[in-house]
């Protein structure tokens, strides 16, 4: 049996951005706590690259970095192309489809082949290419997957959200990855999710087995996420994370929740932690609504002026239509402010009770949002109420340390699991 206390960890995240969604966060704090526990934990990450607390576990996997926010969908140089998995991850994107995934899980099978000796297992964080599959048959390698949410529902709300035939013809296609992603998921003998929502949709919609399927919640580092008492709260500031400017994160319900707020509070303003995609929507919206001076994006800061912005916000909102867990949900109350949020998806486990340590309204209902965000800035009580008791919430239930602490027993379980298997002649 593997020592638990000093497991080897072959880590594979297929792109660690630490500025644009949860990935690059999850990679980077489940990395230190795991070596805090006493692990050894080698980073494997396609561009952009996670920002790691110790860099020398960083082993980079170079791709075409075809989708870079600079230049997406971007046609390289021919010195660029160094393997035929180069040619099939560019011809793929010609297609219309999202090829990192396959191409990440085919680099990273190579670079993997001969070095069983230096890891105890594999943990794929959502990659969940065919390169996982012979890794598993042929090389020999125990391996779990995380799995945040089922990209099934990112698929369908952007089709529900599409405004032509054309637009809903580029997204199947776009999404045709989706098919690879449940076909692989369905093979990987352990798979960690972070809510009881986001198992029931994975089991519902990508056909996983429910005894191959686990919960694994996700948290925050209370001791940098925290209260700031010397920063004084800005009269009538809402703060929201949109790290992806998608249907998914709801900030269009919320933006015409503000305008109906302003009615009413005519100081409120709202402070975005992320920018508008090229050629989306929202500006126009903003202009419509007349918010363009009650708006404001804020992006590329670090987490240190992260927290220091929840300290300005009176309330924080989390608008979405549907989260697999919601980051800026815990981390928000980690820091002591009160929270308005959707009862999309596992929003309601991460917030918990309505009224008690958060606000709870529909998704996609601007009315309620605009009741519940105008209830919280008027009532200096409720907010310092359910700020304090949020915060406990959030210390008590969700920490990276608890993340790391219960993903290492699933390590363990695998790698007795792959070895009862392997003397059984089966994977």
């Amino acid at each position: 049996m593997t020592d638990p206390h000093s497991l080897r960890i072959a880590y594979l995240v297929y792109r660690g951005n630490p500025h644009c969604g949860g990935q690059g966060v999850y990679s980077r704090e489940l990395a230190r706590e795991l070596t805090d526990l006493g692990h050894q934990i080698t980073v494997f990450s396609g561009p952009p690259y996670p920002d790691l607390s110790d860099p020398d576990q960083l082993e980079k996997v170079p791709g075409l970095d075809l989708y870079r926010s600079s230049n997406p969908f971007r046609i390289p140089w021919p010195h660029e192309f160094r393997s035929a998995i180069d040619i099939r991850e560019f011809t793929t994107m010609c297609t219309g489809t999202f090829s990192e995934p396959l191409a990440f899980s085919l680099r990273i099978r190579n670079i993997l082949r001969g070095r069983r000796d230096e890891f105890d297992l594999v943990h794929d964080n959502q990659c969940l290419g065919r390169g996982l599959i012979p890794m598993m048959d042929e090389d020999d390698w125990p391996v779990l997957a995380t799995l945040h949410h089922p990209i099934t529902v990112d698929r369908d709300l952007d089709l529900e959200h599409a405004t032509s035939a054309y637009r809903r013809f580029t997204l199947k296609r776009w999404y045709a990855f989706l098919g690879m992603q449940m076909d692989v998921v369905r093979q990987i003998p352990r798979v960690l999710t972070v809510s009881e929502s986001s198992r029931n949709d994975i089991i519902d919609q990508m056909g996983v087995s429910s005894d191959r399927l686990h919960v694994v919640a996700v948290g925050v580092d209370p001791s940098v996420f925290s209260n700031r008492p010397a920063i004084k709260r800005v009269p009538g500031r809402i703060m929201t994370t949109a790290s992806a400017d998608v249907p998914m994160k709801g900030l269009a319900p919320l933006l015409e929740a503000l305008a109906k707020v302003r009615t009413e509070v005519t100081n409120a303003h709202l402070v975005v932690i992320g920018r508008p995609k090229e050629k989306s929507k929202i500006p126009a919206l903003i202009e419509r609504l007349d918010l363009s001076g009650a708006v404001e994006f804020v992006s590329g800061v670090t987490t240190e002026r992260i927290v220091e912005l929840y300290a300005e916000a009176e309330i924080a909102c989390v608008p979405s239509l549907y989260e697999g867990f919601s980051l800026p949900a815990v981390e928000a109350m980690a820091c002591g402010v009160p929270v308005v949020g959707t009862t999309g998806g596992a929003v309601p486990e991460v917030i918990g009770r309505d009224g008690e340590t958060g606000l709870l309204v529909a998704p996609g209902d601007p009315d309620s949002l605009a009741v519940a965000i105008v209830r919280a800035l008027g009532d200096p009580e409720l907010r310092a109420k359910i700020g304090a008791a949020g915060q406990k919430r959030a210390r008590d239930k969700f920490t990276w340390r608890r993340t790391a602490e219960k993903t290492a027993e699933h390590y363990q379980i695998l790698i007795e699991e792959h070895s009862v298997a392997k003397s059984r002649g089966a994977r």
